[in-house]
Formats: C-alpha cells, structure tokens, sequence
C-alpha cells in the first residue's frame, strides 16, 4: 500500500506554486490534494501527496521545503482516497499531542538552614 506525506505550509506561501512544483517534478493532478479555507489565495494551508516508495517522499519532501512547509507528517499504509481532511487532521493532532517538547532549564536550590534569631527584627 502507498503513504501519504502530509504539510502544514505558512501564511506566506503559494499553493499554486506548490501544484506547479508537485506537477512539473512528475506527480499527477490525482496525486495529491491541496485543502484550502475559504480559497484565499496567500492562507495557510494543508497538502496532501501520494507516495510510492522512498524516492518519492524524498522528492515531496524537498518541493514541500522550497514551498514554505511549516511541518510534515508521513501516513503509513494510507491511500489517497483515505486523506480526508478530517482523517488527517485528526491523526495530525494525535501525533502533536504525543509528542514530547523540550523543558526549560530545572534549577535546583540547595537546602539551608532557615534564617538566625539574629537576622530577624522587630
């Protein structure tokens, strides 16, 4: 079975270059899918592409780079007709929610031994 690479791509950047770039490197109209919000032109959006085999997710992958993606998800054993939006949302969101950031820097305080009558005053 095939996979899905899936990206999230910034405000900025342009699905329709991102379909030229897709089409030109050898992917087919029924390859991926671009899902847009309300088809603003300059929005952020979501792709979708059919991959077959590594060489592929590869090549998606750097068109995904030149185009501005913010993050790419890769769907195992997952076809086209099964990338819905929301099945892929769904699956993104699972993924972010597991995964694990980074913690700030922990100082830990050595103990002492409180504060001396003498330090106190009234």
């Amino acid at each position: 079975m095939s996979n899905i690479l899936a990206g999230l791509f910034a405000h900025h950047s342009d699905y329709k270059k991102l379909e030229a770039d897709l089409e030109g490197s050898g992917f087919q109209n029924s390859d991926y899918i671009v899902y847009l919000d309300n088809g603003q032109h300059n929005a952020q959006y979501l792709a979708s592409v059919l991959v077959g085999d590594n060489d592929q997710a590869d090549n998606a992958k750097n068109i995904f780079n030149q185009n501005s993606v913010l993050k790419t998800f890769l769907f195992e054993n997952m076809s086209i007709e099964q990338a819905h939006y929301q099945n892929l949302k769904s699956y993104i969101d699972a993924r972010c929610k597991a995964e694990i950031h980074n913690s700030p820097d922990v100082r830990i305080k050595g103990s002492s031994n409180g504060m001396e009558s003498a330090e106190v005053k009234f």
